[in-house]
């Protein structure tokens, strides 16, 4: 096809409501800015200069319109159409240009990337909306910039990457495939023909255009569907679409008063204007730079140009592509697309990739060379083509994904400030230096029975210095910044997302009734009695309450019980681990340091192994569990299903944490009077507290959970490519395997991975995971906003990878927020308050030395102070160890009373005074950090002031939009009727003298207003002002 047939069929269209769109083709010519018809030039040739633009009057504006009119350079049914459309232009002002319109009409136009504006100019239309209400052909100027071109107009340096994703015509784009095949057993019955026959039938109806693709010998066929533009733009009337505002309209004059009234008052003090002027230039410098870095980071206009409103076949469950199988229309069983798929009517159902993924000419190549390659990762993401080219459900995951991302900088640099000071003062702490230079003379207690020695405190130096690098001063500043962090990107992801979602026009958006699941209502096949859905008024099947609802609630409960416990089952496995293993390194001499070192490195280990397993078998059990409790809806299915899967992860992950932080070392007991478990003493915390063995814990967890999911995530959906390559291969030849190249792009795209609904639920899950390790245990662990940041940047690019490479392009759905996943993220900030609060106060050692300080305004002998001491011969028989006769006293860290008086091993003073100032820091610590939280909320509005004015100035434009369009609309209709609606009107007043005439008279098509004229013409001919009552009669 050549150029200039390709630029034959380009539409201009010219009319900016969506209820008074018009298309037309222009063969050969466009239209100058005076009105006229100029030949279109060739490529080749450069520009030639524009006539001159001379002012005209209305009224040779409007010979003009007329004049073209005549020409049929517009196709219209009737004057009246044209008329109606001629009074809409007053209002075309208020909307983007034509260019964009003309763009976001075309549905054949979804396919070139920017970079191929370079490869060729076209001329092109440009309405000059800036201009007055004047007629729109007074409006339209040529303009000889880049042109994002249609699909099927490509430049001959592109035609050899041209995508195959057309009909056969060569035009029509293929926007949505369907796949069934043949060697199914399920897909070949007269059953599936039938529903085939039906389904696609109705698509038809709807206005789809299909065409059919048989393959011969893998036995897959292909039902290609295209949505015309009449059918997009009925749509989006039906779904509420609505076109982009001009931005000078919708702008509040708010603004412009406070910058003019700051002017004046510069202009009239001397001394302000030199500071201004000064200000003024260092200013511009500081911005000239600051534009520089933005070129560098931000995302960039040349590559990815500003996009209008585009029109797309945006999936609708009840709608688009989800018709009836069934010539019944009461049975609620035959509908939707998905029970199909669950049928095997059809084994898959796809919209297309626009092209190649490595050669340019698309948006997916041009998505993948700046937005998912990692060597892009310091840019901003192209959010607004995510969301063209993606939908708005998974451009919310990567906006949400990536403001996440954004505000973790600052944490992980406080975070990392905090350890760097650490580091550097690590030789300043006074306790652990103590415990290296070996204050304590005496022997420390055995960590185990019979099996384990007498130890010097010195042993334990290595792990007293590291200890201190997550238990120090630091830990609470830290803390309360991250409580108030917490809050901070909560409150700012609201506005965010208010202004995002503002953009993408969803504010006010709301899902529509839900139709029920196929799986749900195949469950209720064997129901008899129904109920009427009181939105939808159709009969749907009633779910026995007593019979079916409460046993499968109750199953379900009790299972993820049953999986609660299987995980704190697996906590105290690798507590018995830990314990053996450390009585066993104790028995070979093993330095006291590095047993526990080993103890908690390989526990950890272990207990991320079992996270693992269990991972995959908890998402399992899951949904098995919440198709049981039968939910009628996709939207109640998802949340149940979050609430379950998260539930059971959160227990999965946090377990062996919450035990090392809470739990570990604080009911041992003494040296006499050893707690046990199963026949053996419970584990004791090393000098220094437990902190440490909670970090190491927290960091091997973290980081090798977010290291081993990234690698499955990019290898599992290889796998199932692999397979389906496999199945697409089966029966073909040599030559044809070997031909790549000329596949067509729906064969391509079968080979991809299927991206389910619920596709996006592990990728939630997991930042959500994450965002627990960084907020609720961050105490211990200031590392953690460092590691998940370095995790994102690298999680983020690897996403849009496996998107753009592995899977099918997913069907478009509209959300309006990141729905249920933002409760849990504001419950797991709630929630880290509290941890946070007693880890300081009971896991760390922050406390004791803050009392020990108060008292005697240093730490020296601190560690002497908080080690109690024991008479080895107070051991019993069955506890008493080897060493005993040669080693007299031991310490152990307690607060207890010296052996040989008479309160021996009771608690002292100083135990009551460190266990009420702990508490007493819990409720402080509580308070103060909850008074600040809601100060932040009560702060920061969850809408900007500015775009809360914008809603409101455009909900103000529309209403006199409506008023204003009406008003001339009903003038129009008074002073100008067409002559095919005058005969209309003549052959009703007449009366019906034939047959012909009396059918024509009972027709269906025959409107109420006529009819009305028909019935009462003698009526309204008698009636006139002369017998209307004036108010002198009344």
């Amino acid at each position: 096809m050549s150029e200039q047939n390709d630029f034959h069929k380009t539409p201009f269209v010219w009319s900016k409501s969506p209820l008074l769109l018009r298309t037309c083709s222009i063969p050969e010519k466009i239209l100058c800015s005076s009105g006229a018809l100029e030949q279109t030039k060739p490529m080749n040739q450069p520009p030639q200069p524009l006539p001159p633009v001379l002012p005209r009057s209305d009224n040779e504006i409007k010979n003009e319109n007329s004049r073209i009119f005549h020409n049929k350079m517009f196709v219209y049914d009737s004057e009246d159409d044209y008329q109606q459309d001629m009074a809409a232009m007053s209002v075309i002002n208020l909307y983007q240009s034509a260019e964009n319109l003309e763009a976001d009409l075309d549905t054949n136009r979804d396919l070139m990337d920017p970079s191929q504006h370079m490869l060729t100019q076209q001329t092109t239309l440009k309405c000059n909306s800036a201009k007055g209400d004047g007629a729109l052909l007074n409006n339209i100027e040529v303009s000889e910039e880049p042109y994002r071109k249609e699909s099927s107009q490509v430049s001959t340096a592109a035609k050899c990457a041209k995508p195959k994703i057309f009909f056969d015509d060569g035009v029509r784009s293929v926007d949505f495939v369907l796949v069934w095949d043949a060697l199914e057993e399920d897909a070949v019955t007269a059953e599936a023909f039938a529903k085939r026959q039906i389904f696609e039938t109705n698509l038809i109806k709807e206005g789809l255009e299909l065409e059919y693709e048989p393959q011969e010998h893998n036995g897959l066929n292909f039902v290609k569907i295209h949505a015309p533009q009449e059918v997009l733009r009925r749509y989006s009337e039906i779904l509420k679409l609505r076109m982009p505002m001009r931005e000078e309209l919708c702008n509040t004059p708010r603004e412009y008063q406070r910058s003019n009234a700051l002017k004046n008052i510069k202009r009239k003090i001397p001394a302000l204007r030199q500071v201004s002027t000064r200000t003024n230039f260092l200013i511009e410098g500081i911005n000239n730079q600051w534009d520089k870095i933005k070129t560098w980071i931000f995302v960039d206009k040349k590559t990815f140009p500003d996009k209008g409103h585009r029109f797309t076949a945006i999936y609708s469950r009840d709608r688009e592509y989800l018709k009836r199988f069934s010539d019944n229309s009461q049975n609620d069983f035959s509908f939707g697309i998905e029970r199909l798929l669950d049928d095997n009517v059809y084994v898959a159902a796809y919209p297309l990739h626009d092209g190649d993924l490595r050669i340019p000419g698309s948006t997916r190549n041009l998505l993948y060379t700046q937005w998912a390659s990692l060597r892009k990762w310091y840019r901003y993401q192209p959010l607004d083509y995510v969301k063209e080219y993606f939908g708005v459900k998974i451009a919310l995951y990567f906006a949400w994904l990536g403001y996440y991302t954004h505000i973790l900088t600052p944490a992980a640099v406080v975070g990392l400030a905090c350890f760097i000071y650490s580091c550097a003062t690590l030789y300043d702490n006074q306790p652990s230096e103590d415990v290296c230079n070996q204050k304590i003379e005496e022997k420390m207690c055995p960590m185990c029975e019979a099996w384990c020695n007498y130890w010097d405190i010195k042993e334990s130096c290595t792990h007293a210095r590291i200890a201190y690098l997550f238990d120090n001063a630091t830990t609470v500043f830290f803390a309360i910044f991250m409580s108030v962090w917490a809050t901070l990107f909560l409150e700012m992801w609201k506005r965010y997302s208010a202004e995002i979602t503002h953009r993408w026009d969803l504010t006010g958006f709301d899902i529509q009734e839900e139709h029920p699941r196929p799986q749900y209502l195949a469950r209720l096949a064997h129901v008899k009695r129904k109920q009427v859905n009181i939105v939808t008024n159709t009969m749907e099947p009633h779910v026995p309450f007593w019979k079916l609802r409460v046993p499968m609630t109750i199953f379900s409960f009790s299972v993820v019980l049953l999986l609660v416990t299987l995980a704190l089952a697996t906590v105290v496995g690798v507590v018995l681990y830990r314990i053996s293993i450390l009585v066993s390194l104790k028995a070979r001499a093993v330095n006291n340091s590095q047993a526990m070192l080993i103890t908690t490195c390989t526990a950890a280990c272990i207990n991320l192994g079992f996270i693992l397993v269990f991972n995959q078998v908890y998402t399992y059990l899951a949904e098995y569990l919440t198709e049981f409790e039968l939910l009628r809806t996709q939207t109640e299915f998802d949340d149940s299903l979050t609430l379950k899967i998260y539930l059971l992860q959160f227990v999965n992950y946090y377990a062996s944490i919450f035990y090392i932080a809470f739990f570990k070392g604080k009911f041992v007991g003494y040296p006499k009077e050893y707690n046990t478990i199963l026949g053996r003493r419970q584990e004791e915390c090393g000098t220094g507290g437990c902190l440490l063995e909670l970090c190491i814990q927290l960091g091997i967890i973290m980081v090798g959970k977010q290291a081993m999911n990234t690698v499955l995530e990019m290898l599992f959906p290889l796998f199932f490519k692999w397979l389906n390559t496999l199945k697409l291969k089966t029966g073909l030849s040599k030559e044809q395997m070997s031909s790549k190249s000329n596949r067509p792009q729906w064969v391509k795209d079968y080979k991809l991975v299927e991206w389910g609904p619920r596709s996006l639920f592990p990728e939630y899950l997991e930042m959500v995971l994450q965002y627990g390790f960084v907020t609720i245990f961050v105490a211990a662990f200031p590392l953690a906003p460092f590691f998940a940041l370095l995790n994102n940047i690298l999680e983020m690019r690897l996403d849009a990878q496996k998107l753009l490479t592995f899977y099918r392009r997913p069907v478009t759905q509209r959300v309006k927020d990141i729905g249920v996943w933002y409760r849990i993220l504001d419950s797991i900030g709630k929630l880290s308050v509290v941890t946070n609060g007693f880890i300081i106060a009971f896991t760390s050692e922050f406390i004791p030395k803050m009392v020990y300080l108060s008292q005697h305004h240093t730490l020296d002998n601190y560690l002497n102070s908080s080690l109690s001491y024991f008479n080895t011969s107070d051991f019993f028989n069955e506890t008493r160890h080897h060493e005993w006769n040669s080693t007299e006293i031991c310490r152990y860290p307690d607060y207890r009373e010296l052996p040989r008086t008479p309160n021996e091993y009771q608690t002292t003073a100083m135990f009551w005074k460190i266990l009420t100032a702990r508490l007493a820091f819990v409720v402080i610590f509580e308070n103060v950090v909850v008074f600040v939280m809601i100060i932040v909320k009560w702060c920061i509005p969850d809408v900007p002031e500015k775009l809360r004015d914008q809603i409101r100035r455009e909900a103000y434009i529309t209403n006199e939009i409506i008023i204003k369009q009406e008003t001339i609309r009903a003038q129009n209709g008074h002073l100008y009727v067409s002559p095919k609606k005058k005969e209309k009107l003549r052959n009703i007043n007449e009366a019906p003298s034939s047959p012909e005439q009396w059918d024509r008279l009972i027709s269906k098509s025959l409107s109420g207003s006529e009819f009305d004229l028909l019935v009462h013409h003698e009526k309204h001919e008698d009636s006139g002002p002369s017998t209307a009552q004036t108010p002198s009669s009344i």
